[in-house]
């Protein structure tokens, strides 16, 4: 491959719409360019990243048992329904009719398309265990696309189905896919954490994110100093703490408290800690049909947040969102600050509580009333609620729920993600099949996920400095580029045309820079493109025999015979790959 026949089209200046590193280089070295908002073009060199990817998943999945098949990307409206996903999946999902009238969405996942698929052809347990994967664009209308690859409308994704006679097997298949992601994200040069997830609208009885750590990441993992335990913070499990104060009940007490909504506002008033006192919020909350709507009143302490992922999932909500101050109103007749739990029964409003609030005694809640506050109040006495549940955000005093060491939280960027489906999609759909004893039974699922184009921007996160891209060995469009310093000089260009023939004879992805450009920009284009080892051959060629090797990653310059470079970078490269799997 030569630089100047290359479509390479490299960026000097910053793009404005960039928002994150990995954005801003993979615009910049001409891997990527926009095409609408969340939907991008993968040049040649970005289509080569993706590829290498793509190869090491297939890989991988192959080996663990998986086959690859390829589905349509529409999908019937009707299949949707059949699992009541079509009214629960919300605006992400990109509803279409067609010229006959007949609703479709493109898909955003396959669950539904693979069932269809096996309820038609599996009939025994004699053809089961079955794993099927595909690699394929998604497309998710997200609200607002960014970051560029790590949160587009369209993106490639492998997902994979596994369906099973019963749980026991089932968690062996899902053991596979775990293993099989371990060595994909090794394989990808990723330094990465498996955590505990939630399954969301993909659904099922248990998961696990795999997370590459990056300070730009959005999601925060909660991670045990002492023990393996990991978690989304969505996910994080809290557990119930005894009551920590044994002291007698006390009488309510009702006090007024001018103006003070918030809840410092209200502990200064009061003079006693946030964490005696219990706030009251309105959520406005989206039925699991899509359809019903309904408030609910949701209790955690005073210093605690809601975790709006487990409140979502005690409900069984499709959605659900804090109400603004007016709809705390219309809905309560109370403003907000002043709303308590007391008397919310009466209005015929959900009340659930986090486990914390079980634990507290004699605490301040809002008197339901403008101005007042009530104290020494105490939950079962003074109100009931419908459920106590963990709800609440983690905390940095939480101990591990594992092993009770403390925990740390760092940031990630999910590129993979596997679910225990279960009978989910199966019993909804009826994709059954006959036992050993002739008995129809559900099929038993699992789901795995992995972001393709997601992993090179990850990688890229992960993997840069101030002068551009550092990829790993293993993503890199090439592994090494020859710099042409002297094209006027025969000797230079001899050796370099030299250099560039051995290196593709022994396998070597190599890029020969022939442009008519100065060295400074080579230089700076070399570094931008983040490939791991650039070749210099210039004008010590011809005085001292010697051709310059830099490493990308390091910085570091190796000075040798042209004549010895073709076995160093050999070596090098199978270095780099060993080093990788043995991480």
């Amino acid at each position: 491959m030569r630089y100047s026949q290359t479509f390479v089209p490299t960026l000097k200046e910053i793009p404005a719409e960039a928002e994150v590193v990995s954005h801003r280089l993979l615009l910049r070295a001409g891997y990527i360019r926009k095409l609408s908002a969340g939907v991008y073009t993968y040049l040649p060199f970005g289509l080569a990243a993706i590829r290498k990817v793509e190869r090491i998943v297939r890989e991988e999945m192959n080996r663990a048992g998986a086959q690859e098949l390829l589905m349509p990307m529409v999908q019937p409206a009707d299949l949707w329904r059949e699992t009541g996903r079509y009214e629960k999946y919300g605006p992400e999902l990109l509803r279409f009719k067609d010229r006959h009238d007949r609703e479709s969405c493109l898909g955003p996942t396959h669950e539904e398309v693979i069932t269809d698929l096996v309820r038609g052809e599996v009939r025994s347990y004699r053809q089961l265990p079955l794993n099927l994967y595909q690699i394929q664009s998604k497309f998710r209308d997200e609200i607002r696309p960014r970051f560029g690859l790590m949160r587009g409308r369209e993106f490639i994704m492998k997902d994979a189905y596994s369906f099973d006679v019963d749980d026991e097997q089932a968690n062996i298949a899902y053991q596979k896919m775990y293993d099989a992601y371990q060595r994909i994200f090794t394989r990808c040069g990723l330094q990465f954490r498996a955590v505990e997830a939630d399954s969301g609208s993909i659904g099922g009885s248990f998961s696990h994110e795999f997370m590459v750590l990056a300070k730009t990441g959005e999601d925060t993992l909660a991670v045990c100093k002492a023990c393996d335990y990991a978690a989304n913070v969505e996910k994080a499990a809290i557990k119930a703490r005894p009551v920590e104060n044994q002291e007698p009940m006390l009488a309510p007490e009702k006090v007024e408290t001018p103006g003070k909504r918030k809840v410092v506002a209200v502990c200064e008033f009061l003079g006693i800690r946030p964490e005696l006192l219990v706030k009251t919020l309105i959520y406005k909350v989206t039925g699991g049909d899509g359809q019903q709507k309904y408030p609910v009143a949701v209790l955690v302490r005073g210093d605690r947040e809601v975790q709006e992922v487990k409140l979502k999932n005690l409900l069984q909500a499709a959605d659900l969102e804090l109400a603004e101050d007016k709809e705390v109103f219309d809905i309560t007749g109370v403003p907000t600050g002043y709303l308590g739990p007391i008397g919310l029964n009466g209005l015929k409003l959900k009340v659930v509580a986090d486990l914390e609030v079980a634990a507290m005694r004699n605490f301040v809640v809002g008197a339901g009333e403008k101005n007042y506050h009530l104290k020494n109040v105490n939950l079962d006495r003074d109100f009931e609620v419908a459920a106590l549940a963990d709800l609440r955000q983690i905390a940095a005093d939480d101990p591990c729920p594992l092993c009770g060491g403390e925990l740390g939280q760092i940031e990630g960027i999910e590129v993979g993600h596997i679910f225990k489906l279960g009978t989910t999609y199966s019993a909804s759909m009826r994709a059954v099949f006959q036992d050993h004893d002739g008995q129809e039974k559900p099929l038993i699922m699992g789901c795995y996920g992995i972001g393709i184009s997601r992993i090179v921007a990850a990688a890229i996160e992960q993997n840069h400095d101030e002068n551009g891209i550092i990829f790993p060995v293993a993503l890199a469009p090439v592994q090494v580029i020859i710099l042409n310093l002297g094209l006027k000089d025969a000797v230079i260009t001899a050796a370099a045309e030299l250099l560039y023939t051995q290196l593709q004879t022994q396998g070597v992805e190599v890029l020969l820079d022939d442009r008519d450009e100065r060295p400074g920009a080579k230089f700076k284009d070399a570094d931008l493109l983040g490939i791991p080892f650039r070749l210099m051959v210039g004008a010590r060629l011809g005085k001292e025999g010697v051709v310059e090797i830099r490493h990308r990653r390091d910085g570091l310059t190796v000075e040798l015979a042209s004549d010895q470079v073709v076995a160093y970078l050999l070596n090098q490269i199978a270095v780099a790959g060993s080093a990788v799997q043995e991480r």
